[in-house]
């Protein structure tokens, strides 16, 4: 009986150990894969996402992709069509930078919204216009005319800023590109001031008579600035566009190589054969 009894316990115990080494096997230790075509101790590549809009933002940032590759960041380009979902998702976590909009939106977005979204650096200006299908000049505005400005407070401002530079209308002592429809003192033509989402106002140029444009929606509507615009900004003109991330990740080291791959002479000649004087280099 005690023999008996020996031998069904060695038989368990045997039973116990190779249960154990099947589990052994069947779970592996998680282990990190390097990125395609490295070797042992290199850095597996990263995927960096950023929001922007197509024209140039998306083009722009497409043109380096392959460097980018070649120094481990898979680059993922995500288009919007408005200038909100860009900074909400990317204060979400949902993208890890931007590129869309000038330092005055920025600042505006971060005291609306309470984001705390920081710039990383210049790559281009692009001069506002005033486009119209119904005048060649500003001087054939009637009395009473619509003239469409974009009705976010930063481009908002910058739009009446212009209107007065060329002696369509005169704004508040002092008030600058931080001006408002209320802000206003001289009107002596009554221009109705219409304010609109800016993504709409290349749409809407056969119903108003002058609409004041940011020049990648001007673009994106097959408008060239530099021949199909009333008037324009100067060339010095301080909204240059930025590469925006967050405070926790402003200086990591995939959201640096993004902005160091875009401010080199090749995206320079870029941006200068391809937009020929639409979009400026700011670098």
């Amino acid at each position: 009986m005690k023999k008996r009894s020996l031998i069904v316990l060695f038989l368990i115990v045997a039973l116990t150990a190779l249960a154990a080494c099947g589990k052994q096997k069947a779970e592996p230790s998680a282990t990190t894969t390097p990125a395609s075509g490295a070797g042992a101790g290199e850095k597996a590549a990263v995927t960096l996402k950023v929001g922007a809009t197509a024209v140039p933002h998306a083009e722009i940032l497409e043109s380096v992709k392959d460097k980018l590759k070649a120094e481990g960041v898979n680059l993922e380009i995500k288009v919007f069509t408005d200038y909100v979902l860009p900074n909400t998702q990317l204060n979400e976590k949902q993208l890890d930078a931007n590129f869309f909009q000038h330092a005055p939106y920025l600042e505006e977005f971060n005291k609306s919204k309470g984001t705390k979204l920081v710039s990383v650096g210049t790559v281009h200006i692009e001069p506002f216009g005033g486009y119209s299908r119904k005048v060649k000049a500003i001087g054939e505005l009637k009395d009473g005319a619509t003239i469409a400005i974009p009705n976010d407070p930063s481009n908002g401002g910058r739009a009446l800023a212009l209107l007065e530079k060329n002696g369509l209308i005169k704004l508040k002592e002092g008030v600058g590109i931080a001006g408002t429809a209320k802000d206003i003192v001289e009107n002596k033509k009554n221009f109705k001031i219409k304010e609109l989402e800016a993504a709409m106002l290349p749409r809407v140029l056969d119903e108003v008579d002058l609409a004041l444009i940011n020049t990648n929606y001007a673009l994106e509507a097959k408008l060239v600035p530099a021949k199909d615009a009333l008037f324009v900004e100067d060339k010095d003109s301080p909204y240059a566009n930025i590469i925006a991330a967050r405070e926790d990740n402003a200086k990591s080291d995939a959201v640096q190589k993004l902005i160091k791959a875009l401010q080199t002479p090749e995206v320079k000649k870029f941006i200068e054969d391809k937009y020929q004087g639409s979009i400026l280099p700011a670098f």
